[in-house]
């Protein structure tokens, strides 16, 4: 039997489909209006919300062209939101300015192989954005190794050190950083990286790094409990001189714990999250995108861009 929560679920997607196809332009989202047209039918028939999604969401392509047609009609919806203008920006670090995820992905696999396991994609989503520790525990217990929490981490952190400043730039974070800087926005890195790490990749980018005000990481003795709780994004505010409003802070988040750290922290939140990530899942950011690129700074009283480098989701 359904619980009441899957019935909400339920009625909050069929609600939000039926929004986007009285607003969709049927020239610009065919594809995605012929998806949902389908994906209500196959509900209503079958009476299995997940079996109908899953239907007709099941390749690659069409899943992903319909992913960024979510975007743009999420944020389409949104266009009436009043953002807040702001005056410091919080930045995560892994999955956000970096792309050292397939790092970790790559060291996880290696080690997995050697106790003859394989580190499955659904793994892999279950895990997104939490805490070395959380990972290993995570990957240990759920893939049944026979070695301890302790030496998976140890192996893991082994692996990752020996690449890790190999990690390429997001798309557009390189630039919002240098361009944050000469709009004279102070900046500062919050992430669920330790010391360690954050210092290797500081030694790899020093002129890059050193545009943050400061840094907060999960092994700093301050941070009690780390995300989704707000304390890590509430003591990055704190440590700026002087220190900033959270209501005036602006995050740059990919995961869904990183946004609920910040909106519990009451600050506004820019989410480029992976594809992979239920939709539902980004529904609390204050604006979703595909790609920093995609970034209007204006929204939230920062200069424009003088690049001319334009994109749209």
């Amino acid at each position: 039997m359904a619980t009441v929560e899957q019935n909400v679920s339920e009625f909050r997607g069929i609600i939000f489909l039926v929004r986007i196809l009285f607003h969709a332009d049927i020239y610009r989202e065919a594809l995605l209006s012929r998806l949902i047209i389908l994906t209500l039918f196959s509900y209503f028939f079958q009476n299995d919300w997940s079996q109908a999604v899953t239907k007709f969401y099941r390749t690659p392509l069409l899943y992903e062209r319909s992913y960024l047609n979510f975007l743009y009609l999420q944020n389409k919806f949104s266009s009436t939101k009043k953002y807040k203008k702001v005056t410091h920006c919080l930045f995560d670090l892994d999955g956000t300015i970096l792309d050292s995820e397939i790092i970790y992905h790559k060291a996880i696999q290696k080690i997995c192989e050697r106790y003859g396991k394989t580190y499955t994609k659904k793994l892999q989503n279950q895990l997104y954005g939490v805490t070395d520790r959380q990972l290993s525990i995570g990957v240990v217990s759920a893939l049944k190794l026979p070695i301890s929490v302790d030496d998976f981490e140890k192996q893991m952190t082994e692996l990752v050190q020996k690449n890790l400043t190999d990690s390429p730039f997001k798309e557009g974070a390189e630039r919002l950083l240098w361009h944050l800087s000469t709009s004279k926005i102070p900046i500062a890195l919050v992430t669920n990286s330790t010391d360690q790490a954050v210092q290797m990749h500081a030694k790899a980018r020093p002129k890059l790094f050193s545009l943050f005000h400061h840094k907060v990481c999960i092994t700093d003795p301050e941070v009690k409990r780390g995300k989704p709780e707000p304390d890590m994004y509430l003591l990055g505010a704190a440590r700026f001189t002087p220190k900033a409003n959270p209501t005036q802070c602006l995050v740059f988040e990919d995961s869904v714990v990183g946004v609920e750290a910040a909106v519990r922290a009451k600050m506004q939140v820019v989410m480029v999250p992976d594809y992979r990530i239920d939709k539902e899942l980004t529904l609390k950011a204050t604006i979703v995108l595909k790609s920093l690129l995609d970034l209007d700074p204006t929204l939230f009283g920062i200069p424009a861009f003088k690049d001319g480098v334009k994109r749209g989701s």
